[in-house]
């Protein structure tokens, strides 16, 4: 069965039923959101079966470093949400010449970063980590696992980035089989490298690291080679790689605001990681975040689906000049969102007590203090759902200054203040950081419709006018763009 033939047309994507399009374009990001969650399960799970004298230490020493390493991958990340926004509205306005030029120019760049990232966060692993945590034995679990996935950030840029531009061209089948291949992978190393089966010594968490690297590694040579050889349509040249300046420019006025939303909301993790550690029981509440953490990537599945169907619509609709189809998507896919994220809050608490069982058997502490922290989060959930469509509207219009604002508040304005108030300030431990987690979310979420009414979100972020250049997919020459530009903050 060619999976691909699945893929909705860029007819479809303008002119077909809402929901029913957006989940064709969701059920490939779906499945490969189940598929990350696998990858992240799966050195959680296998840490968590270490001798008992060690394994809660090493599943909150993974947590801990999480936040770390998604601080860096966020900042460099973002400007996929430039390449998202440009190569759609692009393949919107019929353009595929700028769209596999927007490509080029957003992957080397998000190399480059990559690169950046790799010395600054090898550099600060061991300085920050251990501010995170008293516990000096989840501290150097942390830091000898994140050194190891900063060393592969490269490679995991150029698989996200290939993720973030084949979407938008409306290709979401392609970035799910190459997860498919290097999740199964990593699967298979993960328990050889950390209990040291067959010829490979024990590495313990260094190990799970070690099998997360060469995966990412694998994955992104496929990406480029697909990339580079036109094996999905979208080609990119060598020449379209060599950094730009004009191109640069309009990648980063529209990334920046993206990267600081996003490291801007990591580094808010990593100040509540902190706040959870100091709770008066710093490793059962880690570890009962850790694992339920984990658990939250199953609304990742709708999340990451859904928001990806609803960014690609947004953007190819306004690159075709179609307002009024793209106010239509936003609607109809927030709706579904909220409704799904709904649904999976009750499935989770339902499977709570046996997923917590499953990753840590031997700690009945961590179990009792995890279904307590999911028993009050999971109410924010649909709120969170509603935030996410909105950002994904923003995302694929181009227009990433409310996404960062709502990013930091969440964080910043609500989460860290108030898990501090709750847990530290008014003595309530982990059951304050619970509560004060959950309340900003739902601010967040009602915050996100504010802006959706306040922000004009539907001006496309490219300008096009009329030549003569061969359309894609064989339709006749209509127009090409020309120019790309970005409103500045002073307009929102």
């Amino acid at each position: 069965m060619n999976m691909r033939s699945s893929m909705p047309s860029r007819q479809e994507i303008l002119h077909g039923p809402v929901v029913p399009t957006m989940f064709r374009l969701a059920w490939p990001v779906m499945v490969s959101s189940l598929l990350n969650m696998v990858y992240n399960m799966t050195d959680t799970f296998w840490v968590g079966h270490l001798p008992t004298a060690e394994n809660a230490q090493a599943v909150a020493g993974v947590q801990v470093a999480g936040p770390v390493v998604w601080f860096l991958i966020a900042f460099a990340a973002g400007f996929g949400s430039s390449g998202l926004a440009l190569v759609s509205q692009f393949i919107g306005a019929r353009n595929h010449a700028e769209a596999e030029k927007a490509a080029g120019q957003t992957m080397s760049l998000g190399i480059l970063l990559g690169f950046a990232m790799t010395a600054v966060g090898i550099f600060l692993a061991p300085v920050v980590l251990p501010l995170l945590t008293p516990d000096t034995t989840v501290s150097s679990a942390a830091v000898s696992y994140t050194r190891i996935i900063f060393a592969g950030l490269p490679a995991i840029f150029v698989t996200s980035l290939y993720a973030q531009i084949m979407n938008a061209y409306g290709d979401t089948v392609t970035p799910m089989i190459i997860n498919i291949v290097t999740v199964v992978l990593n699967v298979i190393l993960d328990p050889f490298m950390i209990f040291g089966w067959g010829p490979f010594d024990r590495m313990g968490v260094a190990g799970a690291a070690l099998a997360t690297v060469l995966c990412e590694i694998l994955a992104a040579v496929i990406s480029l080679w697909i990339l580079v050889s036109g094996k999905r349509k979208l080609r990119v040249t060598w020449r379209d790689l060599i950094p730009e300046t004009v191109w640069t420019r309009r990648i980063l006025r529209i990334g920046i605001p993206a990267s600081i939303g996003g490291s801007g909301t990591s580094f808010g993790f990593i100040v509540l990681m902190g706040i959870i550690g100091r709770t008066p029981d710093p490793t059962i509440a880690l570890s009962a975040y850790g694992i339920g953490d984990r658990m939250f990537s199953i609304t990742s599945l709708i999340n990451d689906g859904a928001g990806i169907g609803i960014a690609t619509m947004v953007g190819q609709a306004l690159g075709a000049d179609m307002r009024d189809r793209a106010r239509k998507v936003v609607w109809q896919g927030m709706t579904t969102m909220v409704a799904l994220m709904a649904i999976a809050s009750v499935f989770m608490r339902i499977i709570t007590p046996f997923v917590y069982k499953a990753f840590i058997p031997t700690q009945p502490v961590v179990i009792a203090e995890g279904i307590r922290f999911m028993s009050v989060f999971l109410w924010s959930n649909p709120f969170f759902g509603l935030m996410m469509g909105v950002q994904s509207a923003f995302q694929g219009s181009g227009h990433n200054i409310p996404n960062m604002i709502l990013d930091l508040v969440r964080l910043w304005g609500l989460r860290v203040p108030l898990a501090w108030y709750f847990g530290i300030a008014l003595q309530k431990g982990s059951q304050g950081v619970w509560f004060g987690m959950t309340v900003s979310n739902i601010v967040a979420g009602l915050l996100s419709v504010i802006l959706l009414f306040t922000v004009d979100w539907c001006r496309k972020v490219i300008e096009h006018v009329p030549v003569a250049e061969p359309l894609l997919m064989g339709e006749e020459a209509l127009s090409a763009v020309a120019e790309v530009e970005v409103e500045s903050p002073s307009d929102h």
